[in-house]
């Protein structure tokens, strides 16, 4: 499976966010969407998602690159993840994977509440606490649990790894990684040695476009202080 955007243009007014572009990704994959706070990462998630219109262009799954076969998406086919999460805080967290197993019908959980609970390693004593009491980082836990039932088969995980403690944003790496095969995950970030740890495959979101990085160049230092440089020099918003 493979995920096609072709010709996505966004402006807002006179300011060309998204300019013609276009990108092929893999299923199986973790792509580090690489970009400057203000890129336009948050505006290329929300076209994808359906929250935004957008000028012109298409994105759509195919079976591989020799199949003219397009799959448009659908809102069941979407993950999204944010860096600062809402949740009900008037609900307990069972009480909210619990309603939302039951309001999605089409979900076939494959565990038992507090297996799920077990894999995103949340606290026993935080289960049956309401949601307003919980961190940042367990409320994110959360968010990427919702995702994690849902099994979509694209994942957007917008900056999820902003504000969060060092032993949380390790665990999180872990599950992302063990969630990657048979879907396609891109995780937006503006750091490069997030980029470089997590992901698969790096992708630079610069003046409006997605240039694919080899990471294999990653460890020379005058290529890497050129990515920083081009970072520099993106002036887009988001």
């Amino acid at each position: 499976m493979e995920f096609v955007i072709s010709h996505l243009v966004k402006d807002y007014g006179s300011k060309h966010v998204l300019k013609d572009v276009n990108f092929v990704f893999e299923e199986g994959k973790i792509y580090g969407l690489l970009g400057r706070n203000g890129s336009g990462k948050t505006t290329f998630f929300n076209c994808i998602n359906g929250d935004i219109d957008y000028n012109s262009g298409e994105f759509f799954f195919r079976g591989d690159r020799d199949s003219s076969d397009r799959q448009y998406l659908q809102p069941d086919d979407i993950g999204y993840m944010v860096s600062t999460p809402t949740v009900p805080e008037f609900m307990t967290g069972r009480e909210f994977l619990k309603f939302f197993i039951e309001v999605h019908d089409e979900i076939k959980p494959d565990k038992t509440i507090d297996e799920y609970f077990d894999y995103m390693m949340v606290p026993e004593d935080d289960r049956d606490r309401l949601l307003k009491d919980y961190s940042h980082g367990t409320k994110n836990k959360m968010q990427m649990l919702l995702n994690i039932i849902a099994s979509p088969r694209l994942m957007l995980l917008d900056e999820p790894l902003t504000s969060l403690d060092v032993i949380i944003a390790e665990e999180m790496k872990n599950v992302i990684r063990s969630q990657k095969s048979g879907r396609i995950t891109i995780f937006s970030t503006h750091l490069l040695d997030v980029a470089v740890d997590l992901c698969d495959e790096i992708v630079l979101l610069h003046n409006g476009r997605l240039e694919p990085i080899d990471k294999s160049n990653l460890g020379d230092s005058d290529f890497k202080s050129k990515i920083i440089s081009s970072l520099r020099d993106d002036s887009d918003g988001e």
